[in-house]
């Protein structure tokens, strides 16, 4: 089979499309044949050797995938071979033709979800529904503003709290973030590229500030953020790319907190929750993910590059 491999640690240049064996399920195992696997923020991160987690060398990126199950091992109860699922983990990658998993961590895919958009539930659905249900602990009364609203978990963010019953605030970068954003639900939409637009969020808010603030690049935010927020109001710090100062007066004046979390850290109660919670939104089209582009496999580094750069509308994935 083709598989992207990371021989090394680096830039995008060390992943390499190459000729690598079909794995065999063994025992809780599952083989799935990959349609299609979603390129995450994480996983540029990863490769670089920086990231929290640092696998062994050498290894194939990609959480996220979804495709059909070719084969089964010992003692598989869950699925059987011909079923559609996405994949949440893997264990051989699914930046590859086909992937081995665990029985636990492949999940049907619904028959109106294709395997593109398939390839896009696990992080950005999961890390939006771990924020809004299980860290923000969200009530559909308040107010949501989602910070970087454009890419994978800002449009299921703004998806999901619009379902929810919350006022939905988002930004975006180009206008045509700011269409996509607006197009999946969001009520309000601020340029974030436009002095001031924080001033225009307030004004929104009749002064009062936002609820909940779901943060996508903490490091330029987070500052600005803490003068947004509502009495009791969240920030839920969602990604990350730097150190940054705040004035923690601002968060005491407020009685405000600043929450944040990796979706790789999550209970297995939790992670349960999240995977009843995004199939029953697929099947009712109230969760919808974006697809904003396809690769080919072989341009993963192309597709690395590009997830990094500002203006998102969507997400990328990549086609075995």
């Amino acid at each position: 089979m083709k598989a992207i491999l990371v021989g090394q640690f680096g830039g995008p240049e060390v992943l390499k499309l190459e000729e690598a064996p079909t794995p065999q399920p063994g025992s809780g195992q599952v083989l799935v044949r990959i349609h299609a696997a979603g390129v995450n923020p994480y996983d540029t991160y990863m490769r670089t050797g920086t990231y929290a987690q640092k696998p062994p060398l050498p290894y194939t990126p990609g959480s996220d995938g979804a495709g059909m199950i070719e084969a089964v091992g010992d003692g598989v109860k869950k699925v059987k071979k011909g079923d559609r699922v996405y994949t949440a983990k893997t264990v051989t990658g699914a930046y590859a033709e086909y992937a081995l998993a665990l029985e636990e961590q492949v999940h049907p895919l619904p028959a109106n979800i294709s395997f593109s958009q398939g390839a896009g539930v696990w992080v950005p659905y999961g890390t939006a529904y771990h924020a809004l249900i299980h860290s923000s602990k969200a009530h559909s009364s308040e107010t949501v503003l989602v910070h970087g609203a454009s890419g994978g978990v800002g449009t299921a963010s703004v998806q999901m709290a619009r379902a929810m019953g919350l006022t939905v605030f988002g930004t975006a970068g180009t206008s045509k973030g700011l269409d996509l954003v607006k197009r999946e639900g969001a009520h309000q939409v601020f340029d974030h590229r436009k002095a001031g637009y924080q001033d225009d969020i307030l004004k929104a808010t009749g002064g009062r500030g936002v609820d909940i603030i779901l943060e996508m690049l903490a490091n330029v935010n987070l500052a600005h953020d803490l003068k947004l927020i509502a009495t009791r109001g969240r920030v839920i710090v969602i990604g990350n790319r730097g150190e940054v100062t705040i004035n923690a007066r601002e968060l005491m004046a407020r009685r405000g907190s600043i929450r944040a979390f990796t979706l790789w850290g999550i209970t297995s109660a939790e992670e349960a929750d999240i995977h009843a919670g995004l199939i029953a939104g697929l099947e009712n089209g109230t969760l919808r993910p974006v697809v904003a582009k396809e690769l080919p496999l072989g341009e993963a580094a192309r597709a690395h590059k590009e997830i990094l750069e500002p203006g998102a509308a969507g997400k990328i994935v990549l086609v075995p």
